[in-house]
């Protein structure tokens, strides 16, 4: 056995006596399982599950592709999908969201934390040297629509949500009071004390354009640092480089805060010396921060324009740099931090959605429909449609689909974004893994030992060689489970693998408390 083998055979999953829990299953999941077992099918199931990571809904394909020799044009591998256990090829469906696909969404996080720590600490391409530049991370909040519930703790311990007097009450009538201790999965969380005081119309506005601020954020920021140096802001790749890694995450209120790695190079790029510490960053930050504005435009003309920007808890650490003691962040703690995030969904669920998210759904749709009004061909009947068709007109209004993005409550830009020359990209991830797959097999088809020597740069080449080809023609067949007790299987073994993972992370904390 060996010691990997060791250490692995300690997890408590891993026992016969602890079988998967699959919670509570419906007859029919049941039936499709036991059905299972009936035709004789289980094994070729376990074995398609393990091919795919356990993910919840793979794409079924059918078809066949060869391998080719680049040099020689000989095929040296043919495969069918009607060979596979199942009678088809299962691929993973590769969605972000953890309430989507858990076990797709870990393999995401995994690669997000990856890109994340190489512009911390190098590698991948990346020079080692970026380990020495100025680093902070960068909070910016959402501005207050109207007061909310939340939940209060002080030194861990919960607190009143608004302690203030029960006769305090609003324009409406209602009590601005709260004295309720909130748990963090109270479905009141992040609702207004009193609906018609919270400006929902704005809200959606303000998440709709939340990715021009950020824009404008980058530029204001390039901006401020030309004038702390002292040269023109056209002059500034000169003397620095600006580079970023930011994920949105939405709040219980359903507005979205942005976190973002932010660090300096020299403008040799990326791990060339950096001309200004990171002590007198953090206040360049703010000043960026809060100078950034945008005029939205009415939707309507009973609508008025709104001059939108960040809210003001604007929140700089320094991560490297010479920060006070206890006031800085790991480098591993933030990597840890926005991969988690970067994984999260707007909270929406459609079979029970909570009142305050359901409402600002329905804003983004009104607001939408208000901006199309008095259309001839009646887009504005269209315009909460999942893709809607619109006149050449309406598809030019700035607000023409914001419907269509009513279910992540108006936010239509990406999850996590970097610049370009921050660290290596997910698709180079995705290719290095590809990559390594087929070196493997062409390793196994030929019998011998895997060459491990430089195998990172191998991997990680832009311009890499192939050795191989894979010609293919395949025909979309369907996407997720052909039964239901397959999804339920996947999910318990998802979950099962996740827990094994977090066993191991506690097991190397211990053995290893230094790394």
């Amino acid at each position: 056995m060996t010691t990997a083998e060791a250490v692995d055979a300690g997890f408590w999953g891993h026992s016969p006596d602890a079988p998967l829990d699959l919670g509570d299953l419906r007859p029919f999941e049941v039936q499709s399982i036991a059905s299972r077992l009936i035709d004789r099918t289980m094994p070729a199931l376990a074995d398609t599950l393990a091919r795919v990571g356990n993910c919840s809904h793979p794409v079924r394909l059918v078809g066949r592709f060869d391998v080719v020799n680049a040099r020689t044009g000989e095929i040296v591998e043919t495969f069918h999908s009607a060979d596979q256990p199942l009678g088809m090829l299962y691929k993973p469906c590769g969605n972000r969201r953890e309430d989507v696909c858990p076990a797709c969404s870990r393999v995401y996080a995994r690669d997000t934390f990856e890109l994340i720590s190489t512009g911390l600490h190098g590698g991948k391409g990346v020079p080692s040297t970026v380990a020495a530049n100025p680093l902070l991370f960068v909070t910016l909040t959402a501005p207050s629509f109207g007061t909310v519930h939340g939940v209060r703790e002080k030194d861990r311990r919960p607190q009143p949500c608004h302690p203030r007097s029960r006769a305090t009450v609003c324009r409406h009538g209602r009590s601005t009071a709260c004295w309720t201790r909130h748990e963090k999965d109270d479905a009141v969380v992040g609702a207004p004390l009193c609906p018609d005081c919270y400006d929902v119309d704005s809200a959606a506005v303000w998440q709709w354009f939340a990715p021009e601020l950020w824009r404008r954020f980058t530029i204001a920021l390039r901006r401020h640092l030309a004038a702390t140096l002292g040269v023109a802001a056209s002059g500034l790749k000169n003397h620095l480089r600006l580079e970023y890694a930011k994920v949105a995450e939405f709040q219980a209120r359903g507005l979205v805060h942005f976190h973002a790695l932010v660090r300096i190079d020299g403008p040799d790029g990326p791990g060339s010396p950096a001309p200004v510490p990171a002590a007198s960053l953090a206040d360049v930050v703010r000043a960026a921060a809060e100078s950034v504005r945008y005029m939205a435009p009415a939707a309507d003309n009973g609508d008025a324009d709104r001059v939108l920007r960040f809210g003001q808890q604007v929140d700089v650490r320094e991560v490297r740099g010479g920060a006070p003691a206890g006031q800085d962040v790991t480098a591993e703690q933030v990597a840890a931090y926005l991969a988690k995030y970067s994984t999260k969904s707007a909270g929406v669920d459609p079979a029970r959605p909570r009142p305050h998210l359901a409402t600002m759904t329905a804003a983004c749709r009104r607001l939408a429909a208000r901006a199309l009004a008095g259309c001839p061909f009646q887009c504005s009947e269209r315009a909460a449609d999942r893709h809607p068709s619109l006149c050449g007109d309406c598809s030019a209004n700035q607000y023409a689909l914001l419907g269509h993005w009513s279910s992540m409550l108006g936010f239509r830009g990406h999850f996590s974004t970097k610049s370009r020359r921050y660290s290596v990209t997910l698709g180079a991830l995705r290719r290095a893994r590809h990559r390594f797959q087929r070196l493997m097999a062409d390793a196994c088809r030929d019998g011998r030992t895997l060459d491990t020597r430089e195998l990172e740069a191998r991997l990680m080449a832009e311009d890499a060689e192939e050795a191989t080809l894979v010609v293919g023609s395949w025909t979309f067949e369907g996407s997720g489970w052909p039964r239901a007790g397959d999804k339920a299987l996947a999910d318990a073994a998802a979950s099962r693998a996740r827990e094994y993972a977090q066993w191991r992370k506690e097991q190397r904390t211990t053995h290893h408390p230094a790394r």
